[in-house]
């Protein structure tokens, strides 16, 4: 079992008594970190767990007065909510759980999609919640599980396959792909479809795939338009969706006193190594194939949003073709990654982005140092 950072963090929160909301993708490991904290559904009568995908749950939480929803969860001292968003009105629903019984009873709510959950609780829940994000098990997390030389043996794997808790779990490769076919089928239309009711299947698909073969690419929408035969608006719709869905994450460039510098650029990048090669169905070994730096730039990328999940990630590049792989950004102080898979290569600072920001730190990440480098890198201090 994979034992997840956030876990101590959550029960150092749960004296406060407020609403604890938990957002992250279908199977990267929600209900089992409740678990953790709280013991298997109907271990202990204090705590009661419904489930947003449950027609019973829908029925006990549809009532949006304090009697009827004080009927539900009356005698417990804790109240989880999984899958939250499929919850009508859920945000009013637990403010008004909140006003009138948070100070006896804990309430947390987990939700698959931030666009679907996130504008339901923002505004009725200011105040009363503490947020959080669970992402796919991280280096870190991985490390404390298989100690430091099987995690560097496995860097393969973890660029082929990814690191869902289910994938990690599974012993052989083929368990490995079926799982991660059935959860690329599951992340893409059972959240993404069916919550926002998009039915052009065939498109979403050929943008996934689109930006998937773009890994570390400057994405340009108008160009990704033309490709699926869609419109430079609808795109940027179905990019916000997949954000959001926990699917992929964007990383503007950075800009701010150079005059040949990018000002507009993205690049997109996947939460998960093995949702990316599931969508465009590559699982052959690095040896035979030839996006190795891609994958690991990616590994690496995910692994910065994990990591600095609070702080602003770039890349960075001009028009001269100098550039940065990544930027973290903290309390206005930079630090600088470049990132290349072989550990033959080299590089260092563009003298004139070292010029014009003196970034407080540059680090090379290959696939040799990859783990003590980011380890060494827990803050700007």
């Amino acid at each position: 079992m994979i034992t997840r950072d956030l876990e101590e963090t959550i029960r150092s929160k749960l004296p406060e008594k407020k609403v604890i909301i938990i957002f992250g993708a279908r199977q990267v490991g929600k209900t089992t970190l409740l678990k953790t904290l709280f013991g298997e559904p109907n271990s202990s009568p204090d705590i009661l767990w419904l489930n947003g995908d449950d027609s019973l749950s829908n029925n006990l939480l549809s009532d949006p007065s304090a009697v009827s929803l004080g009927n539900v969860v009356r005698g417990y001292k804790t109240v989880i909510i999984d899958e939250a968003q499929k919850i009508e009105n859920i945000g009013l629903k637990l403010k008004i759980l909140y006003d009138n019984y948070g100070e006896k009873i804990q309430f947390i709510a987990t939700g698959s999609s931030s666009f679907d959950l996130l504008t339901k609780v923002n505004e009725p829940l200011t105040g009363r919640k503490f947020t959080f994000w669970l992402y796919p098990p991280s280096l870190n997390e991985l490390v404390s599980k298989n100690k430091y030389p099987k995690e560097k043996s496995l860097l393969e794997t973890r660029l082929l396959f990814g690191s869902y808790p289910a994938v990690v779990e599974s012993e052989t490769s083929e368990q490995k792909k079926d799982l991660l076919r059935e959860l690329t089928e599951e992340s893409l239309y059972k959240d993404v479809l069916n919550l926002t009711g998009i039915i052009k299947t065939d498109y979403l698909r050929k943008i996934l795939q689109a930006l998937a073969f773009q890994v570390g690419s400057q994405v340009n929408p108008s160009e990704l338009a033309s490709l699926v035969n869609l419109d430079r608006k609808t795109i940027d719709k179905y990019i916000t969706l997949l954000e959001e869905s926990y699917i992929i994450f964007r990383l503007p460039s950075f800009s701010k006193n150079l005059r040949n510098e990018l000002k507009f650029s993205q690049k997109i990048y996947f939460y998960d190594n093995g949702i990316r090669n599931g969508l465009i169905n590559d699982f052959r070994p690095l040896s035979l194939r030839s996006d190795s730096g891609q994958l690991f730039e990616n590994y690496i990328a995910s692994e910065l949003k994990k990591k600095f999940p609070k702080d602003e990630l770039y890349f960075w590049r001009t028009f001269d073709g100098a550039e940065i792989d990544f930027l973290v950004r903290t309390d206005g102080e930079l630090r600088a990654f470049e990132v290349k898979y072989n550990p033959k290569k080299s590089a260092k600072l563009p003298a004139s982005f070292e010029k014009t920001y003196s970034p407080k730190s540059f680090s090379l990440i290959n696939s040799e140092n990859y783990i003590e480098t980011l380890q060494n890198n827990n803050s700007l201090s």
